[in-house]
């Protein structure tokens, strides 16, 4: 079974592109944001591409599942941790000046590696793995580990850093001289330095530990060093000669790549913690549905569907449910100001996003058809810089917007947040169509928020939304389809307020 990444079953077209622009717009980048902090080791690039196809994010979700079912997240933590040792040590290598300190950390570095790799193979070896990627992982990994080189390395590795752990000198200070014995002592180094020459300690350390340049006396203890134990000495530098390269890629990218599903299942059990839902999406085997036990089409839907992005900044969270049932396109979504329509349109994007990351997504349950991007398009602010005006670069970034949709394979979903609110409401309106149009004729799935209600019309493949208010007119953040009923309430809602046209009209006569 052939390997080559956890993370791609095979090479992604967008690994080269820079990030989208719905990474902002949907607030993304500061859902990555915080789960980088929370794993303490960059892994953002990760998150910043999507699989190359539907077949590459399933490999992902099997991954993600082996973590959370076989025991599997703290074997991994524990790799992690081991080889961000090794990265530490390779640090500390590159600081030395001494030729023997690089020897010497370069040893305690590729220890590093075998231990990291060894304990791993041990340890997976038991476990029932049912994702494609840790199986073929776990493959590659038991025959790199039974090579002839490897175990070679392996040999050579631990028989110097046993002879390392095992060399004891005793420094003894007396009327200016030092002198150095073998044998046990008690006492540290550093205590011994700061007893002989105290305020000193801070420069004067270890010889193995040093990040910079040695003193005059870590000098003489090296040379002291040599003299007394030549064989370890040389035995390091010849180890750092012939093992200067020793690392295989592939495990290298895997040590990196698999830190993607630790950060994202570490995020994940903190904010399940906190009371917030995941699931497992489902996903579409066509674009017009998924058949359920009744044998009927079931639609893109979510249950308990909220923004991830304000669920991490510790604000309230109101969570609503979505649905798209087969035959319908795009979710016309309208409703009073600060109502929670942006917020539901971004909670949309979101769970795009993360089922196409092969992740689980922030609702309680979820089925997602697979879509091969995302784009959006979100109101700005008229550039100064440029001297366009608002409408100028809503239109530009719609133009390309559109592009996009007509490549071939594309299946987009597309999230449009308030367009041309500086036109006049008829212009705005037909505008609004045309570009619904497109869209819909190249078979795209999307959500629109807008403050124009007239734009579905009869057309079967638009679904109004509403952002609600309750009885007394205030923001309820729930969205609801436009029905006839919500309808009804919302114009006895008018009426309890006394601005229906002709209680207007009565009143200005």
């Amino acid at each position: 079974m052939e390997f080559t990444s956890i993370l791609d079953k095979k090479d992604s077209p967008f690994r080269e592109k820079p990030r989208p622009a719905f990474f902002r717009d949907l607030n993304l980048d500061q859902v990555i944001e915080r789960i980088r902090l929370d794993w303490g080791e960059e892994v953002s690039a990760f998150y910043s591409y999507f699989p190359a196809d539907r077949d590459c994010s399933d490999y992902r979700r099997e991954v993600l599942s082996d973590m959370k079912q076989n025991g599997l997240y703290p074997t991994l933590h524990n790799f992690s941790g081991v080889m961000k040792e090794r990265r530490e040590a390779a640090v500390r290598k590159g600081e030395a000046k001494s030729g023997l300190q690089k020897a010497v950390w370069h040893l305690r570095e590729v220890g590093c590696y075998c231990k990291a790799f060894g304990q791993l193979s041990r340890r997976i070896g038991e476990m029932e793995l049912k994702s494609r990627g840790m199986q073929a992982f776990r493959c590659y990994l038991q025959q790199y580990l039974t090579s002839e080189g490897f175990q070679k390395m392996q040999s050579d590795t631990a028989g110097l850093l046993k002879e390392l752990e095992g060399l004891r000198l005793v420094l003894t200070y007396d009327e200016d001289r030092i002198t150095v014995t073998e044998g046990e002592t008690e006492g540290q180094y550093d205590a011994f330095l700061e007893k002989c020459f105290p305020g000193h300690g801070k420069s004067l350390v270890s010889p193995f530990l040093a990040q910079t340049g040695l003193v005059e006396l870590e000098e003489a203890l090296l040379k002291a060093l040599r003299k007394r134990k030549p064989a370890f000495l040389s035995g390091a530098e010849r180890f750092y000669a012939e093992y200067e390269t020793y690392a295989d890629a592939v495990l290298i990218r895997f040590a990196g790549e698999i830190g993607y599903y630790l950060s994202f299942y570490r995020f994940e059990t903190r904010m399940r913690e906190r009371g917030f839902a995941f699931s497992e999406p489902l996903i579409a085997e066509e674009r017009f549905g998924l058949r359920g036990q009744t044998d009927k089409e079931v639609g893109m839907y979510a249950r308990g569907l909220y923004d991830l992005a304000l669920a991490c900044s510790g604000k309230d969270v109101v969570a609503n449910d979505m649905a798209i049932h087969p035959g319908e396109r795009f979710l016309l979504l309208t409703g009073p100001n600060q109502g929670g329509k942006t917020t539901f349109a971004r909670s949309m994007g979101q769970l795009v996003y993360f089922a196409r990351m092969g992740l689980d997504v922030p609702a309680v349950s979820a089925a997602v058809y697979p879509f091969t991007d995302i784009v959006s398009h979100f109101a700005v602010e008229e550039s100064v810089e440029t001297g366009r005006g608002k409408l100028r670069e809503e239109l530009e970034r719609l133009a390309d917007i559109m592009a996009a949709s007509m490549e071939d394979g594309a299946f987009l979903f597309v999230i449009m947040n308030e367009l041309f609110t500086t036109a006049a409401n008829f212009d705005a309106c037909i505008m609004g169509k045309r570009v619904l149009e497109h869209f819909l004729n190249r078979g795209c799935r999307g959500i629109y928020v807008t403050h124009l209600s007239g734009l579905a019309g009869e057309d079967s493949r638009l679904v109004s939304l509403r952002a609600m208010l309750d009885g007394e007119g205030r923001r309820t953040f729930r969205i609801e389809r436009n029905t006839e009923e919500t309808r009804a309430d919302t114009g006895s809602l008018v009426g309890k307020h006394g601005l229906t046209y002709r209680q207007l009209k009565e009143r200005l006569a």
